[in-house]
Parts: C-alpha cells; sequence; structure tokens
C-alpha cells in the first residue's frame, strides 16, 4: 500500500484501490533479445495501451479513479506526478503469487503456464467492481468491434 501511494501521489489512501493485473500470452520467449523479441513486445505495449485507454475512458467518463501503468517505464500514464515506477513484477509476485527468476541483472515474472513467454501490466481503478467489470466489457467489446482484438488478456 505504501509502494502505491508514492506511485499515485493524490491518493489518500489506496485500501479501496482495484489492481487490475493483466498478462498476455507472448509467442516468444521475451527473456531473449533480438529485434523479434522487441518487435513482439511492441505489439503486446500497443494492445495493452488501446485496452488500458479504452477502459479508463470509460472509468473517467463515469466519475472515477482510474490509472494504468506504461510497462516500459513502469510509470502511472494518466497521473504522471510521480517519478516512482511500479514494478509489475513484483506485483504479480505479490498479488498472485507468481514465481520470479533473475534474467541477468533484471528479475522476471514466471507466469504458471506461459513461462517468460509473458507480458505483464497493469490497470488501477477506484470504482465499484461492477463499474470496473462493465468498463471492461464494453472496452473489449469496442476494441474487438473496431480491429478484431480484446485488449488485454
Amino acid at each position: 500500500m505504501d509502494q502505491l501511494q508514492g506511485i499515485f501521489a493524490g491518493i489518500s489512501s489506496a485500501t479501496d484501490l482495484l489492481v487490475v493485473p493483466t498478462c498476455q500470452h507472448a509467442t516468444l520467449d521475451l527473456v531473449k533479445t533480438g529485434e523479434a523479441v522487441d518487435d513482439e513486445k511492441d505489439r503486446l505495449l500497443e494492445r495493452f495501451m488501446k485496452w488500458a485507454v479504452a477502459v479508463c475512458a470509460r472509468l473517467l467518463a463515469a466519475g472515477h479513479w482510474c490509472d494504468y501503468i506504461d510497462p516500459c517505464s513502469g510509470l502511472p500514464m494518466i497521473h504522471q506526478e510521480s517519478q516512482t515506477p511500479y514494478s509489475e513484477v513484483e506485483g504479480l509476485s505479490l498479488l498472485l503469487g507468481y514465481k520470479t527468476a533473475n534474467a541477468g541483472c533484471c528479475k522476471v515474472v514466471l507466469h504458471p503456464k506461459w513461462g517468460t513467454s509473458v507480458y505483464p501490466a497493469t490497470l488501477f481503478a477506484r470504482a465499484p467492481f461492477e463499474a470496473l467489470q462493465a468498463a471492461i466489457k464494453g472496452a473489449e467489446e469496442h476494441l474487438r468491434a473496431a480491429d478484431g482484438s480484446g485488449g488485454g488478456s
């Protein structure tokens, strides 16, 4: 909770914060390097960003607080006052119990089914759970109609 209050400086309490961790199954092992891995990361980043923007637009329009993390920097995209990064790896480890491993100088998350072929990213909201569910459903329907994808998974 203390870490989230540092990341989102404008919130007085993180106790009612809903955390939406997402994991997209990558077609490649994302610990590896190279142009193909970079392209896959870019594809998954773009997919998450479209999804998060669509979900947040619905929540904000309904008067709810929300934000999402740029997986590349770890920084919030809407409330950009803080320069404290959010760790997707720590988040998945603490919230979902996912194991981690060291890959060089970095920690990586190990998805229980996909191993390191996973692209994690997180959205946060202060809204009734039903409002969050409706925003996600509406965003995914909109994205499917627009380009055939469902956004985050």
